[in-house]
């Protein structure tokens, strides 16, 4: 290896997220259904992840790979469908307690028919898994914590893992424009009204865990190159938490255009979906 290839590969082990960032704290107090996970024990979905999820169209008799497995709740309702269920996550506690929710699961089945399903550890750029093996690949929630280049190197795994005919399942949060674009002027426009306590400069602030593990957010359109560029042909969409309640009829009247009349609604829709297919596989 050359000195300038060595540089490289140092520069890209600083550039990764170090697993002890993402403790049982994180987990339980800060990761997307956390509330729902603690009141059911991964029985109930958070909204987000039941949308993301029913995208999914997982069937029985498949094989489901969840990459950044977390808490292991969506492992649970693969189980509950009859797929051969695995999940891998980087970081040690995640591994933990996904194990946890799937040992839960299998004993609450009894003697029924058990769902063949598996925790293990291991880095998303290195899936140890053969090719063409998972009918569906679920990354929720994963894609804003990973460095381009090792999102990259991960695309590039699942597309290999994936058959040919199988779909690969994206959801990821924030959408960038939204920070970048419209944010500012939600900020402005709610400190006008006395609001803006409740809206920090940097919007990663609102959840302050995420100015430590947010390193690539995505907007609708540098999801779909991202996608490309690893050989994958995507259906790439925006969507945003249900807006409800009431203010007052000028603001419910902006929220209104904001969220539904292009082009403002693609840059005040937070979350970012896709669905993704090998290019050509059709």
């Amino acid at each position: 290896m050359s000195g300038k290839e060595e540089q490289k590969t140092k520069k890209r082990e600083v550039q990764s997220l170090p697993s002890s960032l993402y403790t049982e704290e994180y987990f339980l107090t800060a990761c997307e259904g956390y509330d729902e996970f603690l009141s059911s024990e991964g029985e109930q979905l958070s909204r987000r992840l039941r949308d993301a999820f029913a995208v999914a169209a997982v069937r029985p008799g498949m094989r489901v790979l969840d990459v950044g497995c977390g808490r292991g709740e969506i492992l649970r309702h693969c189980m509950r469908l009859g797929v051969e269920t695995h999940g891998i996550d980087y970081a040690e506690v995640a591994t933990r307690m996904s194990s946890d929710v799937v040992q839960a699961e299998q004993r609450s089945r009894g003697n029924g028919a058990q769902s063949r399903a598996g925790v293990c550890r291991a880095d998303a750029k290195f899936l140890p898994y053969p090719s063409a093996y998972f009918d569906r690949v679920l990354m929720f929630d994963v894609v804003e914590h990973l460095y381009p280049w090792e999102l990259h190197q991960a695309l590039l795994e699942v597309h290999r893992i994936l058959k040919p005919e199988g779909r690969f399942i994206v959801h990821t949060a924030p959408n960038r424009w939204y920070d970048q674009y419209a944010y500012p002027w939600v900020r402005r426009f709610r400190s006008l009204l006395g609001q803006g306590d409740r809206y920090p400069t940097d919007p990663r602030a609102i959840t302050p865990v995420n100015q430590h593990v947010h390193v690539n957010e995505q907007d609708m359109l540098s999801l779909r190159r991202t996608l490309n560029a690893a050989g994958f042909q995507a259906n790439v969409w925006l969507d945003s938490p249900p807006q409800e309640g009431s203010e007052n009829p000028v603001v419910d009247s902006l929220r209104w255009l904001a969220f539904n009349v292009p082009p403002l609604r693609w840059f005040f829709e937070r979350e970012v979906f896709a669905v993704a297919e090998k290019r050509g596989a059709r």
